[in-house]
């Protein structure tokens, strides 16, 4: 199947891609700047393996998101919280409907690339505070993706039933350098360390049994993970 990889550099879609180029045929790496704090970081990235694998690369601007909506992940927001990923703080991080947008625009773009499919990297871990990664609407927006294009255009999720370190194991296999991949959403020079993001980064290299390539500010133990997260279902 001919595809489009949505890509934002971060090492859950670095390795949605490398799993694309396994199974499909990639016709198109896309990505969104939508003035998030660390879009600077991770979307270089993003470039930087599509050149590598020979794929063009395209990124789509959502000025209106860092002005209009309300989160600390964008530069218009607070500080961004450090502890665990599913902490309830982490809901800070939530930029409203922000897959839905893009999925959105992706759709028409695939269907422009005459592509048939669309490949997202949502996982487990991104269940717990994003409703917009979780199954039941992802399921939604393939139908209405399939039904509003000519295309018919599919939602492929192949990592949805996976966790961040099942992942990390997926692309390792898959030869994915790691390193050259973006987390931290402080945006700094190198990764923090402590933030929700590095945290879950940490956290899926130990789970994968794989060396952890990253340079960070701080290493302090890792939080324990909440028992339950109101509002996960």
């Amino acid at each position: 199947m001919k595809v489009v990889v949505l890509c934002s550099g971060g090492m859950d879609s670095v390795a949605a891609l490398y799993w694309a180029r396994a199974h499909h045929a990639v016709s198109a790496v896309l990505s969104f700047d939508y003035g998030s704090k660390h879009n600077h970081q991770e979307i270089p990235r993003a470039v930087e393996h599509a050149r590598l694998l020979g794929f063009p690369h395209r990124t789509i601007r959502l000025d209106f998101i860092g002005q209009l909506f309300a989160s600390d992940l964008l530069k218009s927001g607070g500080d961004i919280p450090e502890g665990h990923y599913a902490d309830d703080n982490m809901r800070r991080t939530v930029v409203p409907f922000r897959n839905g947008i893009m999925l959105a625009a992706a759709a028409g773009f695939a269907e422009s690339a005459e592509a048939q499919g669309l490949v997202i990297a949502a996982h487990t871990g991104d269940h717990t505070i994003y409703p917009d990664c979780r199954e039941d609407f992802m399921r939604a927006m393939g139908d209405a993706m399939k039904a509003g294009t000519y295309a018919g255009i599919e939602l492929l999720r192949p990592f949805i039933a996976l966790t961040k370190g099942q992942i990390a194991a997926e692309g390792a296999r898959l030869g994915v350098d790691f390193a050259r991949t973006w987390s931290c959403y402080k945006g700094g020079a190198i990764h923090c360390g402590k933030c929700g993001t590095c945290v879950e980064r940490r956290e899926a290299f130990l789970q994968a049994g794989l060396v952890d390539p990253t340079e960070y500010e701080a290493t302090p133990p890792l939080p324990d993970k909440p028992v339950e997260h109101k509002g996960a279902k």
